[in-house]
């Protein structure tokens, strides 16, 4: 080119320091650009499969069923539940045993006693952080002192010694505002859904034990129960017995216990509002990986029939959710009991047990009572799986 040529040195035919200056950056910017571009498809390709199957985790839960026949009914640890094959019965039920040398491990408070568990527990911590602590604080939290936490250990209360300081909290649900249901609810529901995820943490924040029955993916587990009782296999599904009232959709869900429970659902927390709680809620569930969203290969077919598993926690602790995901996977009836900051329940635990520490797994198919969330894998595993 004639304009380029003019710039040439013509003795050493080579351009001028200005001129490969400008061709350095130029040519930088090209780099930067195309590196750009492949960071931006990366990233393109890693959201467009995430949300793959986040929608088809909610197509599931969204499904519903035709029923064909009448339903099958079981007489099942005190009450009728449905039998998910329609084969296996109470009476058939074979004992199970707990694990040969099995010794309920040390409780070790706030540690995380094996490294293999510190990924799912960062997940775990993720979640939370994206749902903002939804459910760490019951309605109407606020903190307060004592002289010592030992001493009001001693007296069945629950305290923390932070150093020379003693918090003891105080809540609607420590105060007797919050009216309590005559019988435990039930609530069908799966972990990896965030509708039932935001149910789940309503009922922490209102301090009410419930019965969880897990159907994963919306087609494991008690959603065969749930079809032959509503026609449909859509969850979250809520039962609350005492009051006769069921009823579908997590909005009305959360509602009506805020309404019944609770100080009413103008009270109802922004994180549980939409359109918050679904974005957070979807993306909580996929920094655990969807956990939960469908039945464990080798769990045990009769798990279902089984009586309730009693399971103390609270939604947003990550050592709980760990416990959570398994007994999710593995379709087995729990009760919940919600231990969050300001529960009543947490005196509860003192006074059976002496100290507070989540989660704390009571398995009354074995008699087996225990602390620590990786020894509580551990025992589900060797109990409820085949392999």
């Amino acid at each position: 080119d004639i304009g380029v040529c003019s710039h040439f040195d013509r003795r050493r035919r080579r351009p001028p320091a200005a001129l490969l200056a400008m061709r350095r950056d130029h040519d930088a910017a090209l780099v930067r650009a195309a590196s750009a571009a492949v960071a931006f498809l990366a990233l393109t390709l890693f959201f467009a499969r995430a949300q793959a199957q986040l929608a088809g985790a909610l197509r599931l839960t969204f499904a519903s069923a035709t029923l064909r026949g009448p339903p099958q009914l079981r007489s099942v640890a005190g009450g009728l539940r449905a039998s998910p094959s329609g084969v296996v019965e109470a009476a058939t039920l074979e004992p199970l045993e707990v694990p040969k040398g099995f010794k309920p491990p040390t409780p070790q408070p706030l540690s995380v006693t094996r490294n293999d568990l510190v990924p799912a527990l960062l997940g775990a911590g993720i979640a939370l952080a994206l749902r903002f602590a939804s459910s760490v604080f019951v309605v109407g939290w606020r903190p307060g002192f004592v002289g010592s936490a030992e001493e009001s250990l001693k007296e069945g209360r629950y305290a923390l010694q932070l150093g020379p300081v003693a918090f003891r909290d105080g809540s609607d649900s420590l105060d007797g505002k919050l009216r309590r249901p005559a019988q435990p609810l039930v609530l069908y529901e799966y972990e990896a859904s965030p509708f039932c995820r935001k149910v789940r943490e309503a009922i922490c924040m209102l301090d009410l034990s419930v019965e969880l029955r897990p159907c994963p993916g919306a087609r494991a587990g008690f959603s065969g129960e749930l079809a032959r009782r509503t026609g449909r296999r859509t969850v979250p599904f809520l039962v609350d017995p005492a009051q006769e009232v069921e009823m579908f959709e997590s909005d009305d869900i959360i509602n009506y216990l805020f309404d019944t429970y609770g100080p009413g659902r103008d009270a109802v927390p922004i994180a549980l509002r939409e359109p918050i709680a679904m974005i957070t809620c979807s993306y909580a569930a996929l920094a655990r990986g969807m956990a939960g969203k469908s039945r464990e290969v080798g769990a045990r077919r009769e798990n279902e029939a089984r009586k309730p598993l009693e399971l103390w926690g609270y939604e947003a602790s990550p050592f709980v959710r760990v416990v959570r995901e398994k007994l999710c996977g593995l379709c087995l009836p729990h009760l919940l009991v919600p231990c969050s900051r300001g529960s009543a329940n947490r005196d509860e635990m003192v006074k059976r047990t002496g100290r507070f520490q989540v989660p704390y797994l009571r398995d009354p198919n074995t008699g087996v009572e225990m602390f620590e969330a990786p020894e509580i894998l551990d025992y589900l595993q060797s109990v409820y799986t085949t392999s």
